[in-house]
């Protein structure tokens, strides 16, 4: 569950020492303030990720560009990976056999 549907749904998010932060959002067309918020944070490509500690001066820059953002937590993080890792998995071929096998016929 991203922390934007935890959010939506009040359920608590549990605490956690690093947050780990996505652009998700294009930088052309923002303000100058943002921009330099994002640069700050080491944000300069979309769908680039950092690792920030949970700090309230962190959490202050994020409250600014929180639109353009997706923070989560590690364990939501971890959560994420392990799924798409699932999902990338390789998954054992399927052998579909068209012709039948033959039927002995034992009436001699």
């Amino acid at each position: 569950m991203s922390a934007f549907n935890a959010f939506k749904a009040n359920v608590p998010v549990p605490w956690s020492p690093n947050l780990y932060i996505t652009l998700v959002r294009g930088i052309p067309g923002t303000r100058r303030l943002l921009r330099r918020t994002l640069e700050a944070l080491r944000l300069t490509k979309c769908n680039r990720n950092v690792i920030r500690w949970n700090m309230p001066t962190f959490r202050g820059m994020l409250q600014q560009v929180k639109r353009l953002l997706a923070i989560e937590t590690e364990e939501m993080y971890n959560a994420r990976k392990l799924k798409e890792a699932n999902h990338r998995a390789l998954r054992p071929s399927l052998v579909v056999n068209h012709h039948s096998s033959p039927t002995i016929n034992s009436s001699s």
